[in-house]
């Protein structure tokens, strides 16, 4: 039994904050209001000045398991995504194995049972081993349970073989997430080509690589009559397509950003720096302006990270050399807080309705409310207090992110699901 008193509530529905007390009990809200009285036996937790909300969800992160577990495990990437206030996640099928069989996907989520203690759920491959050939095997990674089907990692090359993917796995209700980028085009550099890519000497990665997979893939969406949800997206014309697809009403397209490519520009790279390499490349301050217009506004359902360990030695490489991405979990919800929320860029409520409640119902699940007679799943943010994203205090296995060792206002203080406390500090 648990009793926070005095919290400042948030709710996707409204910028405006309540305060109130709210107390649980065996893993569910049983009261709010001003003044509680305290049962007995209970435990009171003062959260006066202290944000509370419900627990996020980030539907695209990379757990490396099977296959890459020198970068991330299931057990580590939970446990970060814990320390961010995270308590589900749907894991990437890049993998080795790919996730791309009934057989691999009941491993990886028999294996998530044993070493998460947060629900863990992932997608499945479009294509055998990510290869863009033949059809994975679909009906048999539905019937346990995947919902989402991709090649993340790369685009589903043969667009004939995706229209019949998506022909053929809609009828089962699943929806397709994609990785646009045309691989020509883009190439191994995860850089944008402009004035920064000619100022490092390094052949640039085009936007136009990333656009015209997403009007080729949405544009196959509506042919067969599917769901597309667009990944990562970072340019402006990329955002401004979606908006106008949505616009047509025609088509069942969600898109999702990530933090860094709303925060972080090419510039940041400065002399080479690895942590800023990722795919799709960050971009300039213009496209970073529209796609806070876009989340603003709605063209992007949801946020997500797209984490993405790396060992150190993988990082210490040349930039061409290094593997594309970043961590994410761990820094998401401080760092939106600290660039936009405080600023008063936007609120609490897009916070909620994008990282905790748009994700989950994208996988067609229940999402969690701060109301009488709900689950508890939530967690208590202190806005005046500070975070030190030090090697000591991430729990990934990985710290390929560029706020290692920098302070953020705003510190998660106690991630809540069910009748557990999951953190507190």
């Amino acid at each position: 039994m648990l009793l926070l008193q005095n919290a400042r509530i948030a709710s996707e529905h409204s910028p405006e904050l309540t305060e109130g007390d709210v107390l649980m009990v065996e893993g569910k809200i049983q009261d709010i209001g001003q003044g509680l009285a305290v049962p007995e036996g209970a435990r009171v937790i003062d959260a006066r000045g202290r944000i509370l909300m419900p627990a996020m969800f980030d539907a695209h992160v990379h757990f490396r398991a099977p296959g890459f577990e020198n970068k991330e495990t299931i057990t580590t990437g939970s446990e970060a995504a814990i320390n961010g206030g995270v308590t589900g996640v749907v894991m990437m099928p890049n993998t080795r194995p790919a996730i791309d069989s009934a057989a691999v996907v009941a491993a990886v989520l028999d294996n998530a049972k044993l070493r998460s203690r947060i629900p863990v759920y992932t997608s499945g491959c479009v294509t055998k081993n990510r290869e863009g050939k033949e059809l994975a095997e679909i009906d048999g990674m539905r019937l346990h349970g995947v919902k989402m089907l991709t090649d993340d990692g790369d685009t589903t090359n043969d667009p004939a073989v995706l229209l019949r993917a998506m022909q053929y796995a809609t009828e089962f209700g699943m929806f397709f997430a994609s990785h646009c980028e045309v691989p020509e085009l883009a190439g191994p550099r995860a850089l944008n080509e402009g004035v920064m890519s000619y100022r490092l000497g390094i052949k640039g990665s085009p936007a136009c690589a990333e656009e015209i997979i997403i009007d080729r893939d949405i544009r196959l969406a509506r042919a067969a009559g599917a769901h597309i949800h667009i990944q990562h997206v970072s340019s402006k014309l990329g955002m401004e397509t979606i908006r106008w697809w949505k616009s047509r009403g025609d088509v069942k397209v969600t898109a999702e950003v990530a933090p860094h490519h709303l925060l972080f520009t090419d510039e940041h790279i400065g002399d080479y720096d690895t942590n800023y390499k990722m795919n799709p490349p960050l971009r300039t301050q213009a496209d970073c302006d529209a796609l806070l217009e876009g989340l603003k506004e709605g063209v992007f359902d949801l946020i997500a990270t797209d984490h993405a360990p790396h060992t150190p030695f993988e990082k210490a490489q040349d930039f061409i050399s290094a593997p594309n991405g970043i961590t994410g979990l761990e820094t998401a919800l401080v760092s939106l807080y600290h660039y936009f929320v405080r600023p008063e860029k936007f609120g609490w409520d897009l916070v909620v309705k994008r990282y905790s409640a748009e994700p989950r119902r994208l996988m067609g699940l229940s999402v969690p409310t701060i109301e009488v007679g709900q689950p508890a799943e939530c967690l208590l943010f202190d806005t005046e207090a500070e975070t030190t994203f030090t090697k000591e205090f991430m729990k990934s296995k990985s710290q390929n992110t560029p706020f290692i060792d920098q302070t953020l206002k705003g510190r998660v203080d106690l991630v809540i699901l069910g009748a557990e406390i999951l953190l507190e500090r």
